[in-house]
């Protein structure tokens, strides 16, 4: 009885084969779904036969549009919550001193402690980041779903502490876009059964930079159908001629403090990341360093103390609006009750800068002035924001100032061939905008923003020319905000080098190759091959073809010799019965070796070996390319 207990309940071996090998069961209605998958089939290849790509950006937009209606809708319910919260506790300046920087703190804080939390990867605007992926470097781990979640919540709780901070979106959603893009190329590989192919990847994440600024903006490309900054231009002559050279003074006075911003602000993040107190709060307390610059920056910013003085209680959308006024306030203003009204009125935004014992000409020149090193100092918080939108704003108050100093001058405008034509203060602060935000970033792209944004193009020729002489300045002498945060992060980059730069055509490889440097020759023997790995605990490992000629042909993992040999160790060892004492090693046979893409020769110059990175980099080739140049018998 104990013999048939044991045979019944004994494991049975090779069961789940044979369940694989008995006939498959019969499903019903067999060819009904034989003919579903083929009609499946067919429209499959007719969809994708004008390309699958146009299905996936259709996709992204969507989902960006989607996005972006969801977070800002949760957005401007928060700052009118906070708004109602200040203006009930009317009476009491110590509650309304209290929610005033309660509120952003609590923000602020959230947002960079889940951030960091979920992903520290997620903090800043990620257009350096995004930047360095698309000159070729792999960084996965900004690209993430995960990521993704940190910078959706943690870019809401940022935009929901107001203009208190004063930071925007733009970036951050250029990086949401491009996490969206990536993980629909990875949908669009499973579908398509394709490999996976980096130049698809990079269009991809290319049409969605573009995607997330469209969805921040409403601004594809011309003139929008609803515009977010609605102007009323004058259509008939909004400038005359002879602004133009006012303009062109606005753009070389926005280059030259554009060049004083990012000098300053790189100093600002440098000296941070250089002080010892400073940097161990940073690393250790991400949340407490964000709630004490936020203290700071909500305290300044309160209405009841200086606050009253920068229009602090307009959000950024109203301090862009007012200044976009196509009206003079100077004219404005001696018609009008300048008191201090206890809540904003929409309709007359203006009012907000005209304080009664401080004129707008005092309090624009207050908010350049304080606006400058605050949005320096919230720019180093550790959490997800963008720095678009203020540098647009700070412009456009430029702009602004300059238009009503116009105004004040030629308070009945400038007369031209017989025509008296009015000055136009708003289409300053329009120039203004696009010349500073463009010299910050080195785009030109935004003088077709800011027009889209208002929906006229009356001043296209002047903006363009102070974007363009502004550009011209900030080129010159300093990077652009996102190659300057390269920089400081050290990110693998390399900045193109310009051709006016003839020094690079005297300097050659010769003169800052290095060779002095251990290398793997293709006819070393086991022995040397052991004393090399063990002497130097290198990552990788140029190849060359002989010691006389030095000529490099590739290199090799570290790893990969290290299987090599304990490969050629365990034939040894079978091998000892022969009396065989070593066993000659090919590398190129045995190891794989990344060859390289092109060689460079002594007397290479340095503007060809820039050149050459950054045409390996737009190929998608930089592990290539920092083989070439970190392994290849020379570094920089």
């Amino acid at each position: 009885m104990s013999e048939i207990w044991k045979q019944e309940n004994a494991p049975t071996l090779g069961a789940e084969e044979r369940i694989f090998l008995q006939p498959k069961p019969r499903r019903p209605w067999s060819k009904t779904r034989k003919n579903m998958t083929g009609c499946l089939g067919f429209v499959k290849r007719q969809l994708f036969r004008i390309g699958d790509d146009w299905y996936f950006l259709f996709i992204l937009g969507v989902l960006m549009a989607l996005i972006s209606f969801a977070l800002d809708f949760t957005v401007v319910k928060l700052l009118k919550a906070h708004r109602w919260l200040f203006e009930q506790l009317e009476g009491s300046s110590l509650l309304q001193y209290i929610s005033w920087t309660v509120y952003p703190i609590v923000m602020t804080t959230f947002s960079t402690g889940f951030s960091q939390c979920v992903s520290p990867q997620s903090g800043g605007s990620g257009i350096p980041e995004l930047k360095t992926i698309l000159t070729g470097v792999l960084l996965e781990e900004y690209l993430t779903m995960k990521n993704f979640s940190a910078k959706v919540v943690g870019l809401t709780c940022s935009l929901a502490a107001g203009s208190t901070i004063f930071l925007g979106k733009v970036g951050p959603f250029v990086h949401i876009s491009s996490m969206i893009a990536t993980y629909l190329g990875r949908i669009r590989t499973t579908v398509t059964g394709d490999y996976e192919n980096k130049n698809k990847r990079y269009e991809m994440l290319v049409a969605a930079a573009a995607v997330g600024v469209a969805s921040c903006f409403g601004a594809p490309i011309s003139e929008t159908i609803i515009a977010l900054f609605k102007t009323k231009f004058s259509i008939d002559f909004p400038f005359d001629l002879p602004e133009t050279l006012i303009f062109i003074i606005l753009g070389i006075i926005c280059g030259i403090l554009s060049c004083v911003y990012l000098c300053c602000q790189r100093w600002v993040v440098g000296y941070i990341r250089r002080n010892a107190f400073i940097l161990k709060l940073v690393a250790a307390e991400k949340a407490v360093y964000s709630g004490l610059v936020t203290l700071l920056l909500a305290s300044i910013t309160f209405p009841g103390s200086l606050g009253q003085f920068m229009a602090c209680r307009l959000t950024m959308k109203e301090l862009l609006s007012s200044l976009f006024d196509h009206r003079s306030w100077g004219v404005l203003s001696q018609n009008a009750t300048l008191d201090i009204q206890a809540r904003v009125d929409p309709d007359n935004l203006w009012i907000e800068w005209c304080h009664p014992n401080f004129t707008f000409f005092g309090t624009l020149l207050f908010f350049l002035f304080m606006k400058f090193w605050m949005l320096i100092l919230a720019t180093t918080m550790p959490m997800p924001a963008g720095y678009f939108m203020p540098v647009l704003i700070y412009g456009a108050v430029i702009g602004r100032l300059a238009g009503e100093v116009m105004a004040l001058i030629f308070p009945n405008g400038i007369k031209s061939e017989g025509v008296l034509n009015p000055i136009i203060p708003g289409g300053y602060a329009l120039a203004g905008a696009a010349a500073f935000s463009g010299a910050v970033t080195h785009t030109l792209s935004t003088a077709l923003l800011v027009f889209e944004l208002t929906g006229q193009m009356e001043h296209f020729l002047p903006v363009l020319l102070a974007v363009l002489v502004a550009n011209a300045i900030a080129q010159k002498f300093q990077p652009s905000f996102y190659d300057g945060t390269i920089i400081v992060k050290k990110l693998p980059y390399l900045p193109r080098i310009r051709s006016s730069v003839t020094g690079a055509y005297d300097v050659t490889v010769e003169e800052f190759m290095n060779t002095n440097i251990t290398c793997l020759n293709k006819s070393f023997s086991y022995t040397d091959i052991l004393r090399l790995v063990t002497s130097r605990s290198d990552d990788v490992y140029p190849v060359v073809e002989n010691a006389e000629s030095m000529v490099l042909v590739g290199s090799v993992q570290r790893n990969e010799v290290i299987k090599l040999l304990q490969a050629h160790r365990e034939e040894e060892v079978q091998k000892e019965k022969t009396h065989q004492k070593e066993v000659d090693i090919n590398i190129w046979e045995k190891c794989h070796i990344d060859p390289v893409t092109f060689q460079l020769s002594p007397s290479t110059s340095l503007h060809q070996v820039n050149a050459h990175w950054n045409m390996e980099c737009s190929a998608g080739n930089t592990y290539n390319a920092l083989n070439s140049y970190n392994l290849n018998m020379f570094t920089f």
